[in-house]
């Protein structure tokens, strides 16, 4: 195994670095300098990778323009980015068709059937259940975000408790749905089964969630709580979401998964009258469309790494990695704080298991790391840090919502009581501890 390799040009990785001076630069300047509402999502993250291009088309005048297009269609045309962006648009339908109606009935369902004494562990659960579901952590922090605020405000519960434990939940499923965009990105960058990959992460994020609901619960019985008010619900809008997660865990392909709960989810909609035929299409082409800017990105960042991997820019990389982390945990572990910081830099998850997979791939390779192990580290860590950095969308969005609802809480009051995400951190920690390499 020779660590070392090839040489490397680290000036080859300044397209990256623009990307990241100029994104989080902005992102910081608007958010905190401006106070700008969301301001890390004012800045169009399309327009700055195609700066980044740009920078790395007019380094290395040694290869000539026409070879650099060359170099970038290959990087695009790469089967498994491909596949990725169909699975991105095919997942953003589903989620059009379906609608989100169903995740206030999984939560109001639970709360009537628990007692209340319960109902914060319950959030925190029902969230894992409906980000599992969607896919998508902002959707779930989104609709069950409002019902924690409720639940405070009706029992006496600690409303950064109640946040904290939605958000918790929803970065749980983001970890482990079949749909979800950062599954997606890892599993297909790293070319393996969605199957295989949840099988590796619920090792690693089962016993978080376990340790997660112990802690809600010791915290939440010591406060006094009173009646909650529970409004009329329907489940019956679940059941393609529940087809989605059954088919996905027992191995069937993801398009046929994904085309089964569109079918389903439509035939649903229209029996009930949920929605009108054309309504329902609109809704179609509306999450196709809500897809459009993360396929762009896949695209955008394949060409990028494409034209440094070619300069040299990876090689460099990898000699940093390898001159820090060694043998098979130490290449786990790479590639864990590799994503992470990337995720840190980006406030986006995907954008940094996309910006990894190329490098990820090559450490796997270096030390005989399974592309199932390296797709599960890669979402596992990106989740831990998007869930409890003060400017990602998840925690803007949570106190946006808490801010329409008339409550008042503040980041640094609800990460210190997160727990999913650092207990998920120790659980990576511990998984990687005891990692052994199959002979």
């Amino acid at each position: 195994m020779n660590q070392t390799q090839k040489k490397g040009n680290p000036a080859a990785l300044l397209p990256i670095g623009v990307f990241l001076v100029i994104y989080l630069g902005l992102g910081l300047l608007f958010e905190y300098g401006l106070h700008m509402e969301m301001g890390f999502y004012q800045i169009p993250v399309v327009v700055v990778f195609l700066i980044a291009l740009l920078v790395a088309c007019l380094q290395n005048r040694k290869v000539d323009f026409e070879e650099k297009l060359s170099i970038m269609a290959q990087g695009v045309g790469d089967k498994n980015i491909f596949i990725m962006i169909l699975i991105f648009l095919e997942a953003g339908i589903f989620v059009g068709v379906v609608g989100r109606d169903s995740a206030p009935s999984v939560a109001y369902f639970m709360l009537s059937v628990i007692p209340h004494k319960y109902a914060v562990a319950v959030l925190f659960l029902v969230a894992c259940l409906v980000s599992v579901s969607m896919g998508t952590s902002v959707g779930t922090i989104t609709l069950i975000v409002p019902i924690g605020v409720a639940v405070a405000q009706t029992s006496g519960f600690s409303l950064p408790l109640c946040v904290a434990s939605v958000m918790g939940g929803a970065m749980f499923g983001d970890n482990l749905s079949f749909i979800s965009d950062t599954t997606i990105a890892a599993c297909k960058g790293q070319g393996v089964a969605m199957k295989d990959k949840f099988r590796e992460n619920a090792a690693i994020a089962f016993p978080a969630a376990a340790v997660s609901v112990v802690l809600i619960l010791i915290l939440s019985l010591r406060s006094a709580s009173g009646s909650l008010e529970i409004p009329d619900y329907s489940l019956i809008h679940i059941l393609p979401y529940v087809i989605v997660l059954v088919g996905g865990i027992i191995g069937i392909n993801v398009f046929v998964v994904l085309l089964l709960g569109i079918l389903s989810g439509s035939f649903i909609m229209l029996a009930t009258g949920a929605i009108s035929a054309t309504a329902l299409l609109s809704s179609m082409g509306n999450g196709a469309s809500g897809m459009f800017e993360t396929a762009m990105v896949a695209i955008l960042v394949s060409a990028i790494c494409a034209l440094v991997r070619v300069y040299g820019g990876f090689d460099a990389l990898l000699n940093s990695l390898y001159s820090v982390f060694h043998g098979y945990r130490g290449g786990l572990l790479g590639m864990g704080v590799l994503v992470l910081l990337l995720d840190i830099a980006t406030a986006n998850n995907t954008v940094a298991i996309v910006m990894a997979n190329p490098i990820a791939r090559e450490m796997s390779e270096t030390y005989q790391i399974t592309p199932r192990k390296t797709a599960s580290i890669l979402d596992t860590f990106s989740c831990i840090s998007q869930g409890i950095i003060p400017y990602g969308a998840q925690m803007l969005v949570a106190l946006s919502a808490v801010k329409e609802l008339g409550g008042s809480t503040s980041a640094f009051q609800i990460i210190p009581l997160m727990f999913y995400p650092f207990m998920l951190l120790i659980s990576s920690l511990i998984f990687i501890l005891l990692a052994r390499k199959k002979v």
